[in-house]
């Protein structure tokens, strides 16, 4: 497979334009099976071949492999051996095991010793093989490709601090881009940068996960939005810094104050969400409240003065028996939300959520 990492050229730092097939070593003792496994995949891999685990392994350690192929039957040696040795000496190298006896045991060894990517039965469609490949050697593409990705991102982020402290005179437009570069990474993170909580990105794949999983085992599930309560005045008063040290603070408050199997997420600004699995009405006005008093009775102090805040809290509250979407429960907790503003802040009001009557 021809792979192509995109780079450019930003600010003095220069990245290539690399292009390569994907490296495939195949172990086999039958040079047909070897010649017909080079023939079916040349194409589109560049393919190494060996007929023995020793062979296998001078190989690997001349140069680098992004598969290895190898047959159950090896001389001297199993191919699942050779493959737990891949394993712990090259793990970013993907393990494939290729077997004409297609035993049960033969695959939970795989599985367990060795943990293969892709178990392939003899005989083989070509087109089978191919395509397991290929989704292998994707996989394995975009891997390096995040990681090479977040390791540019990186080295732009210190180049830029770096910036500042030798350009004071230019720190104004040093500090707009690194805001930028900033908000770039968090859009392909999952985590808020700030307070370590999971931002929206995050936040969905919690969501998901825990509406999944309440399908399968049905019961109660109560989400709650949190406001801070006047937090632009904080911001006059304290400036950005001070705020930025409230919802740090804020985020060790609510922590402290949720069970282990509940979630807290920022949404952006001064607004959190908090996902509740298994907690019914009662529990949600228990929880809901106990965050309100833990933090209108605590105080942080920040440049040597105190500061007290109170949030508000929305809760919205499903029960075990009742389908529902994130979108329904996440607008009736807004509307709860805005109802603890109206009576006055430093409040939580909790909705049970009531499924549309059908016509």
């Amino acid at each position: 497979m021809v792979v192509i990492r995109r780079r450019s050229r930003q600010r003095g730092v220069i990245m290539n334009v690399t292009r390569y097939k994907t490296v495939v070593l195949i172990v086999d003792d039958d040079p047909h099976v070897l010649e017909l496994l080079r023939v079916q995949l040349d194409g589109e891999f560049e393919v190494l071949t060996a007929e023995t685990s020793d062979q296998a392994r001078e190989l690997l350690a001349s140069r680098n492999v992004d598969m290895v192929l190898a047959d159950l039957q090896l001389p001297g040696e199993t191919g699942l051996s050779l493959l737990e040795w891949v394993r712990r000496n090259m793990p970013r190298t993907s393990r494939l095991l290729i077997t004409g006896t297609a035993r049960l045991e033969d695959a939970i060894d795989a599985i367990n010793q060795a943990q293969v990517h892709r178990l392939i039965l003899k005989p083989w469609r070509r087109d089978d093989l191919l395509q397991a490949l290929r989704s292998v050697a994707r996989n394995l593409m975009m891997e390096r490709s995040h990681e090479q990705l977040l390791d540019q991102l990186r080295q732009l982020n210190q180049e830029l601090e770096r910036r500042v402290e030798e350009r004071t005179q230019q720190l104004q437009a040093v500090l707009e881009e690194l805001r930028k570069k900033n908000h770039f990474l968090e859009k392909v993170a999952i985590t808020d940068p700030l307070t370590g909580l999971p931002n929206r990105r995050g936040l969905e794949m919690i969501i998901r996960k825990e509406l999944y999983r309440r399908q399968r085992q049905p019961q109660p599930f109560a989400l709650l939005l949190v406001d801070i309560d006047h937090f632009k005045q904080i911001n006059h008063d304290y400036l950005h810094p001070g705020g930025d040290h409230v919802l740090v603070w804020l985020t060790g408050v609510m922590q402290q104050s949720i069970r282990g199997s509940d979630s807290i997420a920022r949404l952006g600004g001064e607004e959190f969400l908090i996902v509740a699995p298994g907690t019914d009405l009662f529990g949600a006005e228990v929880l809901a409240e106990r965050l309100r008093t833990s933090v209108a009775n605590a105080e942080t102090i920040y440049n040597g003065q105190p500061i007290r805040i109170t949030i508000s809290v929305g809760a919205a509250v499903a029960d075990a028996e009742t389908p529902v979407t994130y979108n329904e429960m996440q607008e009736l907790a807004a509307a709860a939300l805005r109802e603890a503003k109206q009576k006055g802040r430093n409040c939580s009001v909790v909705r049970y959520f009531q499924p549309p009557i059908a016509v």
